[in-house]
């Protein structure tokens, strides 16, 4: 299959609202919501305290809150009652589905780095569960780790192995219109993974060819990595499919730490992206005045207009 051909059917990018060969985030044409210049996606759990524990009502309550978007990095691993009943609930009141986990992550060991053929079959096979998720839940991107390092080969020997994987992958994802997203994760939190840094995943998906293969920009993970975030989003703008939030020291919502997000937001936006920013954070407070605090913290740093 040719990289840059690309043919959805016409169910498949009917149900997830884009046109075929369209697929950077960053091309739509959705406007923002409510009282938000971005789309800015909570997950489970962030709001239980004023929304309650369960998924549906906590999913309404994102929305009443003008949040137009939800990731999930564990929506695979729920049952497919629980999954078709939030797909039915965002799309009943208008919410977008980011991410969710692909596959199993080798935090420890070498897997897609190593070429092993099993692993990389391993990692096929899960690929082609998640687009029946994906279909199941609206879902246009998810999210890909390549894994460890490997020790024992040289690190242009590694990147052909996880490009070649790659590659395989997006053969199975093309069809449906579907996008996994590369992200790169920081030394302090996850030593030894073999994608670390935006021009790496800017050089695999590169090599990769493939409107199914972008970049998730961890704006959390790239501050501790490598900093200079404005500049390197730039520099990787066009392969940038999806963003993820979260301040730095601690992992919690804009303004609870160094980051100037609202200069950052400014700047997604003012290039003219019409996706997802995830939440991928905890609340620097607890209880439902931390939750609050995690809402006006949005309202804050997205008042750049």
């Amino acid at each position: 299959m040719k990289r840059r051909k690309f043919v959805g059917s016409v169910a498949a990018t009917s149900a997830l609202g884009f046109v075929p060969g369209i697929l950077s985030a960053q091309q739509g044409s959705e406007p923002a919501y409510k009282g938000f210049n971005l789309k800015y996606a909570p997950h489970l759990g962030m709001f239980k305290n004023l929304a309650g524990d369960d998924p549906i009502d906590q999913l309404n309550f994102m929305a009443d809150q003008g949040f137009m978007a939800f990731e999930d990095n564990g929506m695979k691993g729920r049952s497919l009652d629980l999954q078709e009943k939030m797909a039915s609930t965002m799309a009943k009141r208008g919410i977008s589905m980011g991410v969710f986990v692909a596959h199993k992550i080798y935090w420890k060991e070498p897997n897609l780095a190593s070429g092993d053929e099993n692993l990389r079959e391993e990692f096929l096979s899960q690929i082609k569960e998640s687009v029946e998720v994906a279909k199941r839940v609206n879902a246009k991107w998810m999210t890909v780790v390549p894994g460890h390092v490997d020790l024992r080969q040289n690190i242009g020997y590694q990147t052909a192995h996880v490009v070649e994987s790659l590659k395989r992958a997006s053969e199975i994802l093309e069809p449906h219109g579907l996008v996994m997203v590369l992200e790169p994760l920081n030394f302090r939190n996850h030593p030894g993974l073999f994608l670390s840094e935006s021009p790496q995943a800017y050089e695999v998906c590169k090599a990769v060819d493939s409107p199914s293969c972008k970049i998730l920009f961890d704006i959390y993970h790239q501050q501790i990595q490598e900093g200079n975030l404005i500049p390197n989003i730039d520099a990787c703008w066009e392969e940038i499919a999806y963003y993820q939030i979260g301040d730095n020291p601690g992992r919690n919502e804009p303004t609870s730490g160094e980051v100037n997000y609202k200069n950052v937001f400014k700047f997604i936006h003012s290039k003219g992206f019409k996706g997802i920013l995830g939440m991928e954070h905890g609340n620097s407070i607890k209880g439902k005045e931390g939750e609050q605090r995690v809402i006006d913290a949005y309202k804050e740093s997205d008042s750049f207009i």
